[in-house]
């Protein structure tokens, strides 16, 4: 069987997140010859710590020496800061991939857990990897228990949705499955009502009883979701707008579902 492949993380804090959950799956660590930020050299302790290979480039400005760096920054020539993103240019971790759950795994016991108000997403054919990463990073946020996500047409796990989550890839169980309308019976099965969200729904999120436990649904960027999809929700809600746009990009639009769909929630006003 072929080794998976790994991905470069060139956020600090997606690595760190990859120590603290699956030391084990730390590859190697890669080192721009200016230097690090305190977050990469927080990567480079603990990798070292770890016994996972740190590769500096030669004048390294903190641990010195090394190997001298051939890997180009991705945005820009090697060495140079990557301004846009505030991260250090040239600067990358090889990770594993993470494991996904399967299904029945996602919602085992669910009825039961997060004080009967456990909240899950089901990600239908969302298209670009940062608003995947941005859902995760979210869903990590508000205690999300797991994430459900199509197989075709969905955005893969890749190093630019990992580090756009954050770490929270690392904090959020997931699962794929290759028929989601097929899948929301054995959730409802399960214990959970199947939550839509469409701009053109009757129901306001903020008339949803958020005493049970939801899967909310989000879906395709420009088509939203799927006709299959929205008919197997048990209640479809939206987002009411009060300016003159009209909706929201779909991490935005998810991040307020997940705030209101907590709202009430024991830990929330903590």
């Amino acid at each position: 069987m072929d080794a998976p492949e790994t991905l470069a993380l060139r956020n600090p804090h997606a690595v760190l997140a990859v120590i603290a959950t699956r030391p084990a799956d730390l590859v190697s660590v890669r080192l721009p010859a200016q230097g690090a930020n305190a977050a990469w050299a927080e990567v480079a302790t603990l990798a070292a710590a770890c016994g996972v290979p740190v590769h500096r480039a030669a004048g390294a400005g903190w641990g010195g020496g090394g190997h001298s760096g051939t890997d180009s920054a991705r945005g820009g020539k090697r060495g140079k800061p990557d301004r846009k993103s505030g991260r250090e240019g040239g600067a990358e971790a090889d990770v594993l991939p993470r494991e996904g759950l399967y299904p029945d795994e996602l919602f085992a016991d669910a009825a039961s857990r997060d004080h009967g108000r456990g909240l899950w997403l089901a990600i239908d054919q969302v298209q670009d990897p940062h608003n995947l990463g941005a859902l995760f990073r979210s869903a990590a946020f508000f205690g999300v228990q797991g994430v459900l996500l199509t197989s075709n047409r969905t955005a893969p796990l890749s190093a630019v949705a990992y580090d756009t989550a954050s770490g929270g890839v690392e904090h959020v169980p997931f699962a794929y499955v290759t028929n989601l309308s097929r899948e929301l019976q054995a959730v409802r099965d399960a214990g959970v009502w199947i939550l839509g969200s469409d701009s053109e729904a009757k129901v306001r999120v903020d008339q949803v009883d958020r005493e049970r436990p939801w899967l909310l649904m989000l879906g395709n960027e420009e088509k939203g979701l799927r006709r299959l999809s929205k008919e197997g929700c048990d209640e479809i809600c939206r987002l009411p707008a009060l300016g003159e746009i009209a909706s929201l990009n779909v991490s935005v639009a998810g991040a307020v579902l997940m705030t209101c769909l907590r709202q009430g929630h024991p830990g929330f006003d903590a």
